[in-house]
């Protein structure tokens, strides 16, 4: 059995955190020992490693949710690919935008010479929207 310090320890996730994953029912309620201290097994270990490899892939809680609703009812893994596709979609979405607002910023960086004293070229650009390239 693991108290929730030990558990935050072993996971790296912060005991306030474990104990929002408990109140919003990703983690189950922890039985409680002689002193009402919180105390999971090893299922809770292996859930709240789950949770957490999920959380820094950047799925969201609800995802992560019906995920372990899917592993809970020992279901078929097609709904599993198709959470994690959709969550691959958007990624490749989000990478796509940031490359357009890298090349634009780079863009914009470069309009200015640098000159002491001269106005900023970038400051000047970032005011002015139109003379982005495009909308982002």
């Amino acid at each position: 059995m693991y108290s929730i310090g030990t558990l935050s320890a072993r996971t790296g996730v912060k005991v306030p955190t474990i104990r929002y994953y408990e109140e919003i029912g990703l983690m189950p309620a922890a039985g409680r020992s002689s002193g009402n201290q919180r105390r999971y097994d090893g299922r809770g270990l292996d859930r709240l490693h789950f949770i957490s490899h999920a959380r820094g892939l950047g799925l969201s809680l609800e995802a992560i949710r019906h995920l372990l609703e899917l592993s809970d009812k020992g279901r078929d893994c097609a709904d599993a690919h198709q959470i994690a596709a959709r969550h691959l979609s958007d990624i490749r979405a989000r990478i796509a935008r940031l490359q357009k607002l890298e090349a634009e910023l780079e863009r914009l960086s470069h309009s200015c010479d640098h000159a002491p004293g001269a106005p900023c070229g970038l400051i000047e650009a970032l005011g002015d929207h139109g003379q982005c390239l495009g909308d982002h």
